[in-house]
């Protein structure tokens, strides 16, 4: 049976405080659950923490990144993939993911979204941002997910394998 990753997706340099709390938290918690961590791989923001998170616990973690070499990589990826692609390494990082959950919110994060739900993936929000929060349950309200805290994006996320019923879990 193919191993669950979950995707964790949100800003870079513009990732919060809460932000890199909630995504340290997120990569223990997935970790914890016995899934692969999925993220952009950058040594910056989001990304970096929701690693750190699962290596904290012996997790392991997938980075796609946007270039073709080692710079910029989190120290915390077990595996890289480089695809010389820039931003467009997004619809990679989402279709490969069961379940994305957006960490915070950047310009990034957003285009991480909308190809989610284009490809009609399950999308949990854990930001404080209303209006991004509304916009995207308005454009997917059967794929977007609401919630506030770590814990409860990993208790959502359950729900959504189970309910997924096609024999993988």
């Amino acid at each position: 049976m193919r191993k669950i990753m979950i995707g964790v997706m949100g800003p870079g340099s513009g990732a919060t405080v809460n932000d890199l709390q909630n995504a340290n938290e997120l990569g223990k918690f997935i970790a914890e659950e016995g899934w692969i961590l999925l993220t952009g791989g950058r040594n910056v923001g989001v990304m970096d923490a929701a690693c750190h998170g699962a290596k904290s616990v012996n997790g392991l973690t997938i980075g796609i990144l946007p270039n073709e070499n080692e710079k910029g990589i989190s120290e915390a990826v077990d595996i890289a993939i480089f695809t010389d692609m820039g931003n467009a390494r997004n619809n990679i990082n989402v279709l490969s993911s069961y379940v994305v959950i957006a960490c915070g919110i950047g310009a990034g994060t957003v285009s991480e979204i909308a190809l989610a739900l284009k490809s009609n993936k399950k999308v949990i929000l854990l930001n404080q941002d209303k209006e991004s929060q509304r916009f995207f349950q308005e454009l997917s309200p059967e794929n977007v997910y609401l919630v506030e805290s770590a814990r409860d994006a990993i208790a959502t996320t359950k729900i959504i394998l189970r309910n997924m019923g096609n024999g993988k879990w």
